[in-house]
């Protein structure tokens, strides 16, 4: 315990890294779900094909070899990022794909009825995903979503790899320096384990107000 008290601060900074990278990637891997579902059923074959394309190939590759390739590869061509940017755009890139899937499934609770109503009233396809099936389906799948985001949280620590420092980083160099690992990542495993709760009590919230009954 003393170990985790010495060290307030650093392992404060790592949670408050770990908590601005979930917030930040968790909002773009959304906009990009968003994006790649509505490709995943747009009526024109090749958007179809770029949203399936994108999904198969984030969604079998290792987030770890992202990481890697994005922060040491590409600044050999001379494409550099901040790190935790770079963290950021990897994991919301890869992120996106398993929420595009999830959305995609609420959309297709959706009642075929109700596509059709709104293009006999005269909405675009735009405007009926926007006005009649986006809000349906997102509110369909609330619960799913949340777990998406607690595996992000989760992943987060993988930033760890590539020099980020997050909370498993920070608590990596306090245990190099105290040697107590027994009591440094049970620490940090129970603050991982109280974000997820909030996320889990949230998205519990939200679905039990806004969830459709069907």
């Amino acid at each position: 315990m003393d170990a985790l008290t010495a060290h307030l601060s650093e392992l404060g900074h790592g949670l408050v890294t770990t908590v601005e990278l979930t917030v930040v990637t968790t909002v773009g891997a959304m906009l990009l779900g968003i994006i790649v579902a509505t490709l995943r059923i747009a009526p024109v074959p090749l958007l179809r094909a770029i949203g399936t394309a994108y999904v198969e190939v984030f969604q079998n590759l290792p987030l770890l070899a992202l990481l890697v390739l994005f922060v040491f590869a590409l600044p050999t061509i001379g494409i550099t990022f901040p790190l935790f940017t770079s963290a950021a755009i990897v994991i919301a890139v890869y992120e996106g794909a398993y929420l595009a899937e999830a959305i995609r499934a609420g959309i297709n609770t959706v009642g075929v009825g109700q596509a059709e109503a709104a293009r006999a009233i005269g909405l675009t396809f735009g405007q009926s995903l926007r006005h009649v099936i986006l809000p349906q389906g997102l509110r369909a799948v609330i619960q799913p979503i949340g777990n998406i985001c607690i595996a992000l949280l989760m992943n987060t620590s993988l930033a760890a790899a590539v020099g980020v420092v997050e909370l498993t980083q920070a608590a990596n160099t306090v245990n190099l320096i105290e040697a107590q690992p027994l009591a440094v990542f049970t620490g940090a495993g129970l603050a991982y384990m109280l974000l997820a709760l909030i996320i889990g009590q949230v998205t519990g919230l939200l679905e039990r107000r806004l969830a459709i009954v069907r």
